[in-house]
């Protein structure tokens, strides 16, 4: 029989009735995903999905995959942990894709050498006004504040025109792919500075995504501003009536949100040495789907960046996975889809098992 206590109202408490941490059942998950690569991978094509099958390389474990399942969901990565910030606010940010390629043409355009080979940049956008060969923190800082302007715009539609923030961002990402496109005609721009293209060299993107992920699980967990997220995600009318400033922080929230879009467009554009308007397509939904497979509600209140850490590693795995079997790109692509429904659906399966509970 469960052990149970009775409490302040006679409220009686059921051990057995205590639910796993979010976290733990998407760890489970991706444990289990991982074994089935492994196994599928030794009776499919006889190899290691995980482990080191090479006699003449050192180690345990497939050294090289594992990096690049890291490297790959890093960048995406960092725009979740925005995009979780504020899903878990009770919003959503459909823009942050359109954000990442606004910003990544205007950043490079602000980080490209004047000569090449000897000559000058033939894709110079300010060679005739002498901005070039800048030093890195002024394409940076030009990157953080096209973000942080996407970002202010979205949290201000939503928060002071009440319109809902499927609508608010959804016309941030048309504006800001506009934006993209019309920068330099559509034209890629090209050959940046040694300084900033060593922003995205080697591991340097896990590094920012994990010393990024770090600072806003404390945030988070720790601060009055996580307090404020969730009280607005759970219930807007009562964290209104206890004080709080709702439109204030949502400004935040998604200026944040754009902020860490350009990071992610600073990262992507100097570990590919060029900037393209069509940058960061989709990416907002990955990131979403990354949130939701790690636990966070798209209702609003719940949600961790613990979680959307292990849903990236999920979509890293899975990725890698179909690689690794050979599966062709276009049915990666199926199977995405199909992933980011399913993220829903579980979401909704939740919601209904605590409502119920």
């Amino acid at each position: 029989m469960a052990e149970t206590s009775r409490g302040i109202g006679g409220l009686a408490f059921d051990a057995s009735k205590r639910a796993r941490p979010p976290e733990l059942n998407v760890l489970i998950a991706l444990i289990a995903i991982v074994a089935a690569f492994e196994l599928l991978g030794r009776l499919l094509i006889g190899d290691s999905f995980l482990f080191n099958t090479r006699d003449n390389v050192d180690g345990i474990f497939n050294q090289q995959r594992l990096e690049i399942i890291i490297l790959q969901v890093s960048i995406v990565g960092i725009i979740a942990i925005g995009v979780t910030q504020v899903i878990i606010s009770g919003g959503i940010d459909l823009s942050s894709g359109s954000v990442v390629g606004a910003t990544a043409m205007i950043s490079m355009s602000f980080a490209q050498v004047a000569l090449v080979n000897g000559q000058p940049n033939p894709k110079g956008v300010f060679l005739e006004q002498g901005w070039v060969d800048l030093p890195v923190i002024v394409p940076v800082l030009v990157g953080l504040a096209c973000g942080l302007v996407a970002g202010l715009i979205n949290g201000a539609l939503v928060a002071y025109t009440k319109i809902p923030p499927f609508i608010a961002t959804l016309g941030m990402m048309v504006t800001a792919r506009g934006v993209a496109r019309w920068w330099s005609k559509g034209q890629p721009i090209s050959f940046p500075t040694e300084s900033f293209a060593a922003i995205g060299k080697g591991l340097m993107p896990v590094v920012i995504f994990v010393t990024l992920a770090v600072l806003f699980m404390v945030i988070l967990r720790y601060t009055r501003y996580g307090k404020y997220c969730y009280a607005i995600g759970s219930n807007e009318q009562a964290a209104r009536i206890s004080g709080i400033n709702v439109e204030h922080h949502k400004i935040l929230v998604y200026s944040i949100a754009g902020v860490l879009a350009a990071v992610a467009a600073l990262v992507l554009s100097s570990k590919n040495l060029t900037a393209q308007a069509g940058m960061g397509v989709m990416y907002e939904l990955d990131a979403i789907a990354m949130a939701v497979i790690g636990g966070t509600s798209l209702s609003g209140g719940r949600g961790s960046i613990v979680g959307t850490m292990l849903g990236a590693l999920i979509f890293g795995v899975i990725i890698s996975g179909f690689t690794f079997l050979r599966i062709d790109a276009y049915y990666q692509e199926m199977i995405k889809g199909v992933i980011i429904v399913a993220a829903v659906v579980l979401d909704v399966y939740r919601q209904r098992v605590r409502s119920r509970g």
